[in-house]
């Protein structure tokens, strides 16, 4: 399902949601430890996981981005810092497993906007085929096919 983009006074929210029929606390070990984090995003670690602590973003070239943790509440919300943006996961349980809401709250529009919706899309749906015990056989094609679509969504707004 493809994220919903709405206008928040001077910012953009990104809204992405997926079902999954594993517990909350299934879901929440696939975003923050790290032998499952890097599985669907090899960039990303957790150093210190606690409200003021820290996720690293390996930028491929000897360097590293701090990102801080602004709010975490275990096996329920997970956000922290994004570039200028932020990134937040809300997990809640329902009767057959849970639901991730996840939402980017982006400060400026620019071109490289659909490509990071587009690889947010394909993360959330690797981490759900990952826990499932599947795969996803490309994902660069799921990657260009979601980019078409999130490019037309900016376009339009």
């Amino acid at each position: 399902m493809i994220a919903v983009i709405e206008k928040a006074n001077d910012d953009h929210i990104a809204r992405f949601e997926r079902h999954f029929m594993h517990s909350v606390e299934d879901v929440w070990s696939w975003l923050t430890e790290n032998k499952k984090l890097t599985k669907w995003f090899s960039e990303l670690s957790v150093e210190d996981l606690r409200e003021g602590g820290m996720i690293k973003f390996d930028m491929q070239d000897g360097t590293f981005e701090e990102m801080a943790i602004i709010e975490l509440k275990t096996n329920s919300i997970l956000e922290y810092t994004w570039g200028e943006d932020s990134v937040r996961f809300e997990l809640y349980q329902e009767p057959e497993g849970c639901r991730l809401v996840f939402i980017e709250k982006i400060k400026v529009i620019t071109p490289h906007t659909p490509k990071d919706l587009a690889g947010w899309h394909v993360c959330l749906d690797v981490i759900n085929a990952l826990i499932d015990g599947k795969k996803i056989d490309s994902r660069q094609d799921e990657w260009k096919k979601w980019y078409e679509k999130y490019k037309a969504v900016i376009e339009s707004l």
